[in-house]
């Protein structure tokens, strides 16, 4: 069986999703929706779903209308998730609420979630519908129960890493699982196998956040294409503080809660002195060790996977350029 490589699939979808056009009016809803779908990013959900469909068919095209549904959902999350953070930019363009208005945003993204749900019906195979709408519509819900957790974890200090886990991983995590479950299912896949790429998606989603978390900390700038220390400016709830919060004591957690009190400060100072009371609890070292621990659960899920091994490996090396890992 061909197999694609996932930069050729990523190639392919991008211009797919370039191409489509919504022959409707009024432009004033559509062009925000194009705007934001034309700012590119790195398409990984469509592309997970095209390489797990791939385990068990060879035309990718079939599903391109599905892997674009899935995109046009995780684009139209982004567009709300600005609007909700008063972002002013998203991928070094003005983001839709900057460059319309905030009612445009709200229209617009609600027009992209509808659009998604055609998109994955449109020629979805009659055997598939129930159980691809059945996993889309629940990750749809999923993904806002977990922006509402992150919404909710602004106002708290006692958020626990349970619950940190539990809200990236409805946030974040599902709608990978589900790109590829859903890429299984349009494949022919058996249902064990399904769920084995799912929960696959799962621990990989949480491994890849919990970098991002990492690499804003540690991160080069220039490799990381932002500046470091963004989530300690605005006190996010991040696997890193959280741990810091649960750890130090005495003088240390009152320096830090008097960082996270502060209003007028010097940007600089507070992300060296933070740091520096993650480095003395050992926050980096818990944090690159819970990576490693989901990153290898991950793959030793995808080896139960029962297909041939040689056809998992585009799929494997996917996500090893994506944890920036060497299989």
């Amino acid at each position: 069986m061909k197999q694609q490589t996932g930069e050729q699939l990523l190639q392919q979808i991008h211009e797919y999703i370039g191409n489509l056009s919504y022959m409707r009016e009024p432009m004033g809803l559509y062009d925000p929706i194009e705007y934001v779908l034309g700012l590119g990013g790195k398409r990984l959900r469509p592309v997970l779903m095209l390489l797990a469909y791939n385990l068990y068919k060879e035309d990718v095209t079939r599903i391109f209308s599905q892997a674009a549904g899935i995109e046009t959902y995780h684009n139209f999350t982004l567009l709300h998730d600005d609007l909700m953070d008063k972002a002013d930019m998203r991928r070094n363009k003005p983001t839709v609420h900057k460059k319309w208005d905030e009612n445009t945003a709200i229209l617009s993204g609600d027009a992209m979630l509808i659009l998604a749900y055609q998109f994955m019906m449109k020629k979805c195979p009659l055997e598939c519908v129930e159980r691809v709408m059945e996993v889309f519509g629940r990750t749809a819900l999923e993904v806002c129960e977990g922006q509402q957790w992150d919404m909710e974890f602004e106002h708290r200090l006692d958020v626990t890493v349970d619950e940190y886990i539990e809200m990236i991983r409805l946030k974040t995590s599902v709608l990978l699982a589900a790109a590829l479950k859903i890429g299984a299912i349009l494949g022919g896949a058996p249902e064990k196998d399904a769920q084995l790429l799912y929960d696959f998606g799962i621990k990989m989603g949480l491994a890849f956040q919990l970098q991002d978390d990492y690499l804003d900390v540690y991160g080069d700038p220039a490799v990381f294409g932002k500046k470091i220390g963004g989530d300690i400016l605005c006190n996010k709830k991040t696997f890193m503080l959280i741990t810091a919060l649960s750890l130090a004591e005495g003088e240390d957690k009152e320096t830090l809660l008097n960082w996270l009190r502060a209003t007028d400060y010097v940007a600089e100072e507070k992300i060296q002195s933070v740091t520096a009371l993650y480095n003395k609890v050992g926050v980096p070292e818990l944090c690159q060790a819970r990576i490693d621990a989901y990153y290898k659960e991950g793959l030793e899920l995808l080896d139960k996977v029962n297909v041939e091994s040689s056809l998992k490996e585009e799929l494997k090396k996917f996500v090893c350029h994506l944890m920036d890992r060497k299989l």
